[in-house]
């Protein structure tokens, strides 16, 4: 795989548009929002792949990825190149075998698993990863296994490097998507925390000890009005988008993380007419 502006991959023409494909939200400039997907585009970036990589950037905002699909340990992906028929490529990273110790660390921690269900990835969670021994992004361009049925012998290609964009993007939408890469769904994981790790347990309570009177004592102030409650606001002050981050990506045949991308705006709307 020479460099596909070279004599021998002239002959394929240019890149065939395709609709319907998943397109990058960013019409320019950087991919990714937040903090994990930047540190997963600047890690891909120290592992000298930089130059390559911004090879994929208009492959993504033009939507000539087809299909992408993460899995434990692989990332599976269809992009339309210059050929008639689109390539097929995958990115394997091998799953995290020391899923125990990295969940016992997360468990200790009380408020990782309320802020993974806001949609929230805990900025320390990448050093429960190193505590144990484990990375949760790539350390080492060999950590990457990187096939694409493409002609091009530069790793990553075009291809591949579109996919990391959009990657970053599905990471943005949804940090359990990285999670999985490294072999532990969403279910599976908050399955093995425990309904106790959701939220912080609450303090004993102040008046636990305290016996309530005989009724018998409290008849002549049944029909009392009782002291009213505080005020407190209606709803919660949470982001609109906060059942859709809950939500696992949806299937390539629904559109996958582009669909989730499409239903963003939406759901902003929805909040501001109130």
């Amino acid at each position: 795989m020479t460099s596909p502006d070279s004599t021998p991959f002239t002959r394929y023409g240019k890149t065939k548009r395709v609709e319907g494909g998943i397109k990058a939200r960013s019409a320019r400039g950087a991919i990714g929002e937040t903090w994990w997907s930047q540190r997963f585009i600047a890690v891909l970036e120290s592992l000298a792949l930089g130059g390559r990589l911004s090879r994929g950037k208009n492959y993504a905002r033009q939507g000539q990825v087809l299909s992408l699909d993460i899995a434990p340990g692989v990332v599976s992906a269809v992009v339309q190149g210059s050929r008639d028929d689109p390539y097929s490529l995958t990115i394997k990273f091998a799953p995290v075998e020391a899923w125990d110790e990295v969940e016992a660390a997360i468990a200790a921690r009380a408020l990782f698993s309320a802020q993974l269900l806001a949609g929230e990835m805990p900025p320390a969670l990448e050093e429960v990863f190193s505590s144990v021994g484990v990375p949760l992004f790539p350390t080492i361009a060999r950590d990457l296994v990187m096939k694409c049925s493409c002609p091009d012998f530069a790793v990553p290609c075009k291809h591949i490097a579109a996919t990391f964009y959009l990657m970053a993007e599905a990471f943005d939408d949804d940090p359990f998507q990285i999670l999985l890469w490294r072999g532990r769904s969403r279910d599976e994981l908050l399955a093995h925390l425990g309904p106790g790790s959701l939220l912080e347990p609450e303090p004993p309570g102040v008046f636990d000890d305290l016996a309530s009177p005989p009724l018998a004592e409290m008849l002549d102030r049944f029909w009392v009005m009782p002291v009213p409650l505080l005020s407190r606001p209606t709803t919660l002050d949470t982001a609109p988008d906060l059942l859709l981050r809950q939500l696992p990506t949806p299937g390539s045949t629904l559109g996958g993380a582009a669909l989730i991308g499409k239903l963003h705006p939406i759901y902003d709307a929805f909040a501001a007419e109130g």
